[in-house]
């Protein structure tokens, strides 16, 4: 029997991994979010290197990449090699030079953590730029600016990401129900969505229980569903409409919601645009009319 050969490029790897997720070992799926999460990662470092990062051993590394077809994992690492070669190598220059500036400087332990937070979280927003697709995100603002109400679904980490994007979406004239765990109401709220009604839904590791089975019902339902996670590989990727991944990267504060927080702003301006028909200067007024 002739084995199909692995992928070439690392846009069919990534599309390939994500049509086996689900059939994969836990080992194994824990290794593809890893990757999808941290590409650049896995193109420098060594794979005992990245194993220690996810406290998995690097045989079973070799093992997922000969599960898909290379003779081992330098063959794959290749693929993730030839994206960064062709990254915007002008901002990891600029990353680089404010780390170095703000090391030379003779700051206490807290400006440390700043400079800290400041480095990772500035990799992962830009990493939005990388990796948002503009088509997912005009799709994601259309089925929200067509929707009677939007019903806006997050949990512990998520819920500020989602409290603001209430706020943006109300202040912006689009009518909007918060999913409110409190009372143990949200699944049975979530029955109410009418055909025309849609879901935008916020979760990252480890997902909330209550949130993927809610999405999981609305999607069942028939209803559209815009998510907002931190993986393509995310459980709520299989339900949604539209998926947006806001990827974290390595740093003092692992759980940042810096880059999901500029993506919810994002999408709350593109629905803005679509509501107001001015896609150059979307407008979001304040409670107070003073701060935009």
């Amino acid at each position: 029997m002739t084995q199909t050969p692995p992928p070439e490029d690392y846009e069919s790897l990534i599309s390939l991994i994500h049509d086996r997720h689900d059939s994969m070992s836990k080992t194994h799926q824990q290794i593809a979010v890893y990757l999808t999460q941290n590409p650049n990662d896995v193109a420098v470092r060594s794979v005992n290197a990245i194993g220690q990062s996810c406290d998995i051993h690097a045989s079973s590394f070799v093992r997922f990449a000969q599960s898909l077809g290379y003779d081992g994992f330098k063959s794959l690492q290749v693929l993730f090699q030839q994206r960064l070669a062709t990254a915007a190598l002008g901002f990891e220059a600029r990353v680089h030079a404010l780390k170095q500036e703000l090391e030379s400087r003779d700051d206490l332990s807290e400006a440390v953590l700043l400079r800290d937070l400041v480095v990772s979280d500035a990799a992962s927003v830009q990493s939005l730029l990388d990796e948002i697709d503009a088509n997912d995100l005009a799709e994601a603002a259309k089925i929200l600016s067509d929707a009677e109400t939007v019903f806006l679904l997050g949990q512990l980490r998520s819920a500020p990401v989602v409290e603001l994007i209430r706020y943006l979406l109300t202040m912006a004239g689009k009518k909007c129900i918060m999913l409110d765990p409190s009372g143990g109401l949200a699944t049975h709220v979530a029955r109410t969505m009418g055909s025309k009604d849609a879901l935008l839904a916020v979760s990252f590791r480890f997902y909330a229980n209550e949130v993927v089975s809610i999405v999981e019902e609305v999607a069942a339902q028939g209803q559209k569903i815009v998510a907002l996670s931190d993986s393509t590989l995310s459980p709520l990727a299989k339900s949604a409409n539209v998926l947006l991944a806001a990827y974290e990267h390595p740093g003092p504060l692992s759980r940042s919601v810096t880059a999901p927080i500029c993506l919810a702003q994002a999408i709350a301006l593109a629905v803005a645009s679509h509501k107001q028909n001015t896609p150059s200067v979307p407008d979001i007024p304040s409670v107070t009319g003073s701060e935009q």
